[in-house]
């Protein structure tokens, strides 16, 4: 059976494709804010928000540390704030049941 033309170069491109996605280690994982966005988590909570870069921090809420900001959902900062909150001192805790 023959391939209509152009069938070998679309197949060659999306493998190419496919390829160059697993070795740069793109991932699917939904990111916590949207580009041009910084995350931030309510005082004594576990919810947050997100903030557009050049905007303070809200009242109330907080910047995670950098070395411990969340970047996708499920990642293992997000799964880490899910249970911890910074108190009204600025220390991290674990946050209280069902914040």
């Amino acid at each position: 059976m023959r391939r209509a033309p152009g069938t070998a170069v679309f197949l060659i491109a999306c493998s190419t494709a496919t390829l160059a996605a697993l070795l740069t280690g793109c991932t699917t994982a939904d990111a916590i804010c949207q580009d041009g966005q910084y995350p931030v988590q309510y005082v004594g909570a576990t919810g947050g928000d997100c903030v557009d870069d050049g905007h303070k921090v809200p009242k109330g809420t907080f910047r995670y540390p950098k070395d411990k900001t969340p970047k996708h959902v499920d990642d293992k900062w997000d799964r880490y704030w899910q249970t911890h909150t910074l108190d009204e001192h600025g220390a991290i805790v674990k946050a209280p049941p069902a914040s």
